[in-house]
Formats: C-alpha cells, structure tokens, sequence
C-alpha cells in the first residue's frame, strides 16, 4: 500500500468512527427518518448534474440504495434515537461482518472456514453480553436501540452483497455509484418522515434546527457517504479485501472514544467485556486462517 493508500484508510476510519457522535448531534433537531432524507438529498442531488451514472442495471443502484440507505440507516438512526449509544453503536454495526458471512453462503455460494465459524461464535457470545446491559435509565442502552442497530448492520451485510452482484457486472467507479444509489432512499425517508410525524412537524423541524444539525447533515452525506465510501471502495478495488478490512477493526476504538470524550457516554463494565468479544471475534475470523497457514510454513521450513 502507497502512503496515499494508507492515509486514505486513516481517514475513514477516523470519518466513520466519529460519525456516530455527529449522528447523536444531529437527531437532537432531526427525527431519524427526516435526518435520513437530507442526508442523502446532500448526497445525491448536487452531484447528479456532473458524475454520469454508472453503467450497471438499475436494479443494482436501487437495491443498493435502498438496503445501506433507507435499511441501514433508518435502523440506525432510529437506534439511536431510542436509546442506543454512539459508541456502543459503532461497535455492534461491526457485526456486519458476520450477517455478510452467514449470508453469502446460501446467496453467493461462498463456503466459510472453521476459523469464521470460530470468529463468529466469539462475536455473538459478545453481543449477548452486551445485550444483557441494558437499562431505562437515560445514560443506559434500550433493549430497543440494541435491536435496531443490529437490524442496521444486518442491512449493511445486505448492501455488501448488492454491491459484490454488482461487482460481476464488471469495474465501476465507486463516487458515481455511491452518488446515483443515494438518490433511491430520499423519496421514501421523506414519506416515512411525514406519515411518523405529519408534514407539519416536519416543516417545524427544518425551520427551528439549529447550525450543529445542519452541520452533521454535511458531514454525514459529504463526509461519511461520499467521501468515506468512495476511499473505501477504491482501497478494495486495488487491494486485496484481507489488507484492506482488518482496517474496520478500529473504527469502534475511535467511536468509543469519541463518545465517551464528547458526550460522557462511557461503556459499563458488561459492556466493555462484550464489546471485547465482539472485536476478538473479528481479529479470530480476519486472521485466524493466516496465522495458522504462517505457523504451518514455519514447521515446513523448520
């Protein structure tokens, strides 16, 4: 990887590890389906005009659009809004990485290894402890905002299929894609925004947000949706996944601390353990299968 590449992933992680606090910030003026309308209007429609749209079937932009717009993030942002942490969030949207596993073997034929399977176990017996902390309190994480945000990740696992369908299509370039996908979602953010809450409501919120929301809108569409999405997405293009996704492991060590040095919202001691077992079932499944075939090459040489 070129010094270009590696700041590249520098800088998503530090742009989607602190996109979790900006998510807070913005939905003290914003309800979460409203929040999700301008954030991808912001990205789709000033660009539309100067990236031509990618030569894929429609089908893909939709799908797309719809699954890590509309599904990720209306799960997401409506998690967060009943009480799921910013921190605690970033670590739980991690297990992505295994919906996409458990999905891509039925879907794309793709067999998992053992030390997956192993991955994915530790992960989960990591999410049941943080799931266990839980309160009503209004510093604690709801039941109701852990479940939304695992619906949120499990969205995501659907869009990264979408996008690997895509994939087979041939090579696209990922900033019109991110562009023209961001489109789909709005119309649909927007209705659920009106019919949740009445047009009216939603006139009131536009008029009376304050710059710190219109501020998190630009920063989560040019930011976190284009700018984020399209470095991540060439990485991929240029390197192989395995160099490219252990990167993702520190997204959740930024939005922890972000969270907690921004606004006080510190894990508790269950939640610290589970998170633990969700980030030491992602290093078991990232790097499992390489150091046992480093330490068989070693025998082999010895």
């Amino acid at each position: 990887m070129s010094t270009g590449d590696w700041l590249g992933a520098a800088g998503v992680v530090v742009i989607w590890g602190l996109n979790f606090v900006v998510m807070k910030v913005a939905l003290q003026d914003f309800s979460p389906m409203l929040l999700g309308a301008l954030r991808f209007a912001a990205a789709s429609l000033p660009f539309l005009l100067f990236l031509a749209r990618p030569r894929l079937p429609w089908r893909f932009i939709a799908a797309y659009g719809l699954a890590q717009g509309l599904g990720q993030f209306g799960f997401l942002f409506l998690g967060i809004k009943l009480g799921m942490p910013a921190g605690m969030a970033s670590v739980v949207m991690q297990t992505q990485a295994f919906f996409t596993l458990l999905l891509a073997a039925p879907l794309l034929g793709e067999r998992a290894t053992a030390w997956q399977w192993g991955g994915l176990a530790v992960a989960l017996a990591g999410l049941l402890v943080i799931g266990s902390a839980h309160g009503a309190g209004p510093a604690d994480m709801t039941l109701a905002g852990f479940a939304l945000t695992l619906g949120a990740a499990f969205m995501w696992a659907v869009s990264n299929l979408v996008a690997r369908r895509a994939a087979a299509f041939g090579a696209y370039d990922a900033l019109p894609f991110i562009a023209w996908s961001s489109l789909f979602p709005i119309l649909p953010f927007f209705a659920l925004a009106a019919w949740m809450e009445s047009p009216q409501a939603v006139a009131s919120q536009l008029a009376a947000a304050r710059w710190p929301a219109w501020a998190g809108v630009a920063y989560l569409a040019l930011l976190a949706t284009l700018l984020a999405y399209t470095l991540w997405t060439r990485l991929l293009q240029r390197h192989a996944a395995a160099r490219v996704t252990p990167f993702s492991l520190l997204v959740p060590v930024v939005g922890l601390l972000a969270a907690g040095w921004a606004l006080g919202e510190w894990p508790n001691g269950l939640q610290w353990i589970g998170t633990a077992g969700v980030l030491a079932g992602l290093v078991v499944n990232q790097f499992g299968a390489r150091a046992t075939g480093w330490v068989r090459a070693r025998g082999a040489r010895a």
